[in-house]
């Protein structure tokens, strides 16, 4: 028998059907929409041309040539310019997310890039993970607000990707399982991918679309390259607070330390000049702490300090600030704060210093004393150093003459102090 012998006629028609099926393939996606859309109409060209040349095989041969070498010139091309842009978001990534060690700052460049990475984004979500907790860490949404979206559900999106420490991509909320208890406004698609350092997650982006379908490869390529930049500068900026936080930290005690107060004053006189508003000082000294180191030695007396400033710092106002200022001395600052208030915060701190005691190794109760100092912005002063000066010369009057009291500084020249006398 004869092999079976293929005509050219049904080769040319087996070409053009190829020629057709790459078309079909174009048209559903896998390249930049320009270039595609640019390629489509083109190859439709030629396959129009390979129809009306009716069996002309030089002229269909040439048709197809042509439609080969454009599918493989076009889509090198593409390639090449999805892979350029991809390296050139690579660098302004590297660039923006580098520049700081600052961790808002760090967070809030984060979610930006996102946003400016895919296009119909709705919002972009960062969310820290710490000790298998998440935290709020930035938000950003397309109209430009920061407010947070929603807090993380325990068999959320958030928490699945944290702890699986996989990219879950979910192409439509409506009818994605992890998504059935949701409310029923959530809607469109959303991808929540791990930001790893060292093989640790650091924290979870997710970044949702009001359209419901999947993402594409580049997308997905962006998004991770994202990822990767941002779990570094997480781990970077982490890493700062942490040092940050020893060098202002006193060592002893935990509380913040002269240098974070010195930052902190200058913060409250900046804020206090803009909006007009007053700030007060407190200065405070034990009494009778010199006994305790000279009875027990200088290790008791430390832990006696890290107790009692550590007891003085609960129950204050989240916008109130306790340092260490030295030895067995404090410093308050308490923002937006008159006098009056300042001398209600004294008698508070007297009726607490009468409840602590420490007990020593040999079941003695130590107790102490204290005394204080009260400087009020701007009455007693315009600068830190004034302030603090005024504050600590009405702790030593009180030493010295009204122990066990808190008095207030210095006003005019020439003016006589007024004591102020608590039970």
């Amino acid at each position: 028998m004869c092999p079976l012998q293929t005509s050219g006629s049904e080769i040319m028609d087996s070409r053009l059907e190829t020629l057709k099926e790459a078309k079909r393939s174009l048209e559903k996606g896998g390249i930049e929409p320009n270039d595609r859309e640019e390629l489509i109409a083109l190859l439709g060209i030629l396959i129009s041309a390979i129809d009306k040349a009716g069996g002309n095989e030089e002229d269909e041969e040439l048709s197809l040539s042509l439609a080969s070498s454009l599918v493989s010139s076009q889509a090198l091309l593409s390639l090449l310019k999805q892979q350029s842009a991809e390296l050139d978001a690579l660098r302004k990534l590297s660039l923006n997310l580098t520049s700081s060690l600052d961790m808002p700052t760090v967070l809030d460049a984060i979610v930006q890039e996102a946003m400016r990475l895919v296009n119909n984004t709705r919002a972009v979500h960062i969310f820290l993970y710490r000790n298998q907790v998440l935290e709020f860490g930035a938000a950003l949404k397309s109209d430009g607000s920061t407010t947070l979206f929603s807090v993380p559900r325990q068999d959320g999106l958030t928490y699945a990707v944290a702890r699986g420490e996989k990219t879950i991509v979910v192409e439509d909320m409506k009818s994605h399982p992890i998504y059935q208890n949701a409310p029923s406004s959530w809607e469109g698609s959303i991808i929540g991918i791990p930001l790893k350092m060292n093989k640790q997650v650091v924290g979870v982006m997710n970044l949702s679309r009001s359209i419901a379908g999947g993402f594409t490869s580049s997308e997905l390529r962006l998004l991770n390259l994202l990822a990767d930049q941002a779990a570094v500068a997480i781990s970077n900026a982490s890493l700062h607070q942490q040092i940050s936080r020893k060098a202002y930290s006193d060592t002893v005690t935990g509380l913040p330390n002269r240098r974070a107060l010195d930052e902190r004053l200058e913060k409250e006189l900046q804020m206090s000049r803009r909006s007009g508003q007053s700030f007060a000082i407190i200065m405070m000294d034990l009494d009778g702490f010199k006994a305790v180191n000279d009875t027990y030695g200088h290790t008791l007396g430390d832990q006696v300090l890290r107790v009692f400033f550590n007891y003085m710092a609960q129950g204050m106002r989240t916008t109130d600030f306790l340092a260490r200022y030295g030895g067995d001395e404090l410093t308050l600052i308490m923002s937006q704060t008159n006098l009056a208030s300042a001398v209600l915060v004294g008698e508070k701190i007297t009726e607490k210093m009468k409840k602590f005691f420490f007990k020593a190794p040999d079941d003695k109760r130590i107790t102490l004393g204290i005394s204080g100092g009260i400087a009020v912005y701007p009455t007693h002063g315009h600068t830190a150093a004034e302030l603090l000066r005024a504050a600590d010369e009405a702790l030593y009057r009180a030493k010295r003459h009204e122990r066990g009291r808190f008095l207030e500084a210095k006003g005019e020249p020439g003016a006589l102090p007024t004591p102020f006398r608590f039970p």
